[in-house]
């Protein structure tokens, strides 16, 4: 097949109505030979700061020399960003060989893989063919029985941070979904807890000790941001002093935090990494839809927060980069998402808001978003298109001198970056 048609594939997979479990994964992966079992891993879960911290951390262990294989989800613009070798997607061609090899294995299997679980197999078959020495591996949804916690063994197990979401599908409190997402710690291995919420500290300390795990603390006290403005930031951390990273958004120096606390742990277990590559690293590192500029005339801002974690961090850097200037906002929701109180914090920064409905079966129709906005005090309109959207919202911004940042939806960036 070509890939076209392998994507076709891909997609047609349904998963809605299919009980959770590692049963099925399990299975495909043996009837492939069982990849994972050939590669190195480390496994990155959490509620938010994932992309980010994975996209850090596979850039200073490429500086490092090393074969690094990088898995994430969701894809902005093409599907093959989901699946990197050392920074680069995997070819279109290559994707296109190893649907044709596995389809028929799963299409054998009398419970079939769902979409998910076919990617992850893909990618660990693809890792497997370039001989990667290292596999950063972000998990999808949740953690225990998400498809990627089909690895027996990690150097390392990251858990970024917890917060409420996706509740129908990892629990209604902290501390269930951290019980979730502690169901990657591997017995006896080493796991970082990067989360603030003590809450989910102390499931994941117990999760830890049940498991014989090493448990490592992120702690960011030492963190010092000498310099954050809309061409990067300088910061020092404990040892690490004048790091440098191109990354915007208030949070990324904590997520970069965090990456030098793997990179302390990986040490620990072997793993060479000169100081050189670490800052070289973290200064090289690009992820795309985390308070990324997007258009200077005006400035335009792209960020992905969706969920309350995500909207606190992104009000609080619309507030540090543009004090008490007001900005334009186009944004869409999802309608599983908390979009009251996603309204509520817009509310804080927002001199107009612009709403659409992104492309997605799950979202929240642009006239009742509106709505809830105006409720919250802000001035907003809804639209039936992003780029009926996007050219109210440029036009506003630039005669009134102020920025435009678009949030609440990942799916809104592909259309947004090309109406630029």
């Amino acid at each position: 097949m070509n890939y076209e048609q392998a994507l076709q594939y891909i997609h047609s997979i349904s998963w809605t109505f299919t009980k959770p479990g590692l049963e099925r994964i399990r299975e495909l992966c043996q009837r492939l030979g069982n990849p994972q079992n050939d590669l190195k891993f480390v496994h990155v879960v959490g509620t938010n700061g994932k992309g980010s911290f994975c996209s850090m951390l596979a850039s200073v262990l490429g500086c490092a020399s090393y074969k690094v294989g990088l898995f994430t989800s969701p894809y902005i613009k093409e599907f093959c960003e989901r699946i990197r070798v050392n920074g680069e997607n995997i070819p279109q061609q290559t994707l296109a060989e190893i649907v044709t090899y596995i389809q028929p294995i799963a299409d054998a299997m009398q419970d079939k893989p769902t979409e998910f679980e076919l990617i992850t197999a893909i990618g660990l078959e693809y890792f497997k063919r370039c001989g990667c020495d290292v596999v950063v591996l972000e998990a999808g949804m949740g953690g225990r029985l998400d498809s990627t916690n089909i690895i027996e063994s990690s150097l390392l197990s990251v858990i970024t941070g917890i917060s409420l979401d996706h509740t129908a599908y990892l629990g209604d409190t902290v501390e269930k979904i951290a019980a979730e997402k502690a169901g990657v710690i591997k017995q006896g291995g080493v796991v970082l807890d990067c989360c603030c919420d003590e809450r989910a500290g102390a499931v994941i300390a117990k999760a830890a000790e049940r498991m014989g795990a090493t448990l490592l603390h992120a702690d960011k006290s030492s963190l010092v941001i000498r310099r954050c403005d809309l061409d990067g930031c300088t910061f020092d951390f404990g040892a690490w002093q004048g790091v440098e990273l191109c990354l915007l958004g208030l949070y990324q120096p904590e997520n970069a935090a965090n990456v030098l606390c793997a990179v302390d742990a990986l040490r620990a277990q072997g793993i060479r990494i000169p100081d050189r590559a670490v800052y070289d690293g973290l200064k090289a590192a690009r992820w795309q839809a985390r308070f990324e500029k997007l258009g200077k005339d005006p400035l335009i801002i792209f960020d992905g927060a969706h969920n309350p974690e995500g909207i606190d961090a992104a009000v609080r850097s619309i507030k540090y980069y543009f004090g008490d200037q007001k900005v334009a906002v186009l944004t869409g929701v999802m309608r599983d998402k908390d979009y009251e109180y996603v309204a509520a914090r817009l509310a804080e920064v927002a001199k107009r808001a612009f709403c659409i409905r992104p492309d997605n079966p799950r979202a929240l129709d642009a006239a009742e978003y509106a709505r809830v906005l105006g409720d919250k005090g802000v001035e907003a309109s809804h639209h039936q298109s992003v780029a009926q959207a996007f050219a109210q919202a440029r036009d506003f911004a630039h005669s009134t001198g102020c920025v435009l940042v678009c949030l609440g939806s990942l799916y809104m960036y592909e259309q947004i970056d090309a109406l630029i």
